[in-house]
């Protein structure tokens, strides 16, 4: 076991690491939320989303997570990753799992309410964006129980600190019946860094086991600077329909994946070997642009990975450059792109969901200072 202090400007946490398989500078730094409810944040090295990194080191945590998960029974798994920032880690961990199973599908929660049924809400307290929702997989073919088939219920976050955000999700499922409780058996909560120590089977009332799964755990302490002036949030907790029209495509997650396979996306998409390219994904559009990314890198171009956020962040320890603009979903709040705008690119292409038009030219002329050339790949 290791530990170590960071001092920030509204307190110090102290934080235990127990030994595993990768380390710890391979998977998270430190930064400052703008955030009055919870002012630290692990930022992950390998999520693709905050810092850029190799698709190839994305897919290995894929597969490193996914070999960690024992379902009882390998007929009837359900995976739910959570907005905005593990829709991505999900869909590669369920791709990976899913070719050892043979009754298994993906959900995403999200922010951006689509066509489809929505089935319940849940928040997420001490997040930038608490509001969830889940919607009804097109797949289903029971309307009044669309998920009875599934034993196993697998979760999947990017980190889990108290684990209250894995209990508020189960009791929706619950309480709503979205999931009938006597159906399921299991539930696996699947993270990169586990920080929770279990502490959320405490609140557990289900009686059923949850089983947890990570590539790192440990323990955090936060000490408040009381003196400390608390910072401002930007106003970015909207779960709704914006200006921007989403494609119509939601083959990756919101309304349920079994399997991946669009050929007609990745066919936009080819490298030079050397070539030095940044893949951009969007918000919650990640997966598809991560499968873009890697099949360059696969082609022996130079490519890391990353998206664009509405996560507010200070500047400082693993934040070391940031891009503000408005989003891409015409909602009119701030995002922000993290860890790019100090580097340099041959190619960077914006992958996005909704209409190019409503990529703020703000983000375009920035990265047009760092590369020979932005593209924009719509998901139409």
């Amino acid at each position: 076991m290791s530990e170590f202090n960071q001092k920030l400007t509204t307190g110090t946490i102290s934080i235990k690491i127990d030994d595993g398989e990768w380390k710890m500078s391979d998977l998270f730094s430190l930064a400052e939320r703008r955030n009055p409810k919870r002012s630290f944040l692990f930022v992950s090295k390998i999520l693709g989303k905050h810092i850029p990194v190799a698709p190839s080191v994305m897919r290995q945590s894929y597969r490193d997570l996914a070999k960690k998960i024992s379902p009882l029974d390998q007929d009837g798994v359900l995976f739910i990753g959570m907005a905005e920032t593990a829709v991505g880690l999900a869909a590669g961990v369920y791709e990976e799992a899913s070719k050892n199973l043979t009754n298994s599908m993906l959900l995403t929660t999200t922010r951006h309410p689509v066509d489809g049924k929505l089935l319940g809400e849940f928040k997420e307290e001490h997040s930038h964006a608490t509001d969830h929702l889940i919607y009804s997989s097109v797949n289903n073919t029971k309307n009044n129980e669309p998920f009875s088939t599934y034993k196993t219920l697998v979760l999947v976050d990017d980190e889990s600190t108290t684990g209250k955000t894995f209990i508020n999700l189960i009791n929706s499922l619950f309480n709503n019946n979205i999931i009938y409780k006597n159906n399921i058996k299991e539930i696996i909560a699947v993270t990169i860094t586990d920080w929770s120590r279990n502490r959320f089977q405490e609140l557990n009332e289900t009686g059923i086991e949850i089983k947890t799964v990570s590539l790192m755990t440990g323990d955090w302490e936060w000490k408040a600077n009381p003196d400390a002036r608390l910072p401002t949030m930007p106003n970015v907790n909207v779960s709704a329909m914006g200006d921007a029209k989403v494609s119509p495509k939601q083959d990756w997650g919101r309304l349920g994946l079994q399997k991946y396979n669009n050929t007609k996306w990745l066919e936009k998409f080819n490298a030079q070997h050397g070539e030095n390219i940044l893949v951009l994904g969007t918000g919650e559009f990640l997966f598809p642009a991560f499968k873009a990314a890697e099949k360059m890198e696969c082609q022996g171009a130079n490519v890391q990975f990353s998206s664009t956020t509405r996560s507010p962040i200070s500047n400082g320890l693993a934040i070391e450059s940031s891009i503000a603009f408005t989003d891409n979903y015409g909602l009119g709040i701030p995002n922000y792109c993290y860890n790019v705008s100090h580097k340099n690119y041959d190619r960077i292409i914006i992958c996005t969901e909704t209409e190019p038009s409503f990529i703020d030219v703000q983000l375009i002329d920035t990265l047009e200072k760092i590369s020979n050339k932005v593209e924009i790949a719509y998901y139409d």
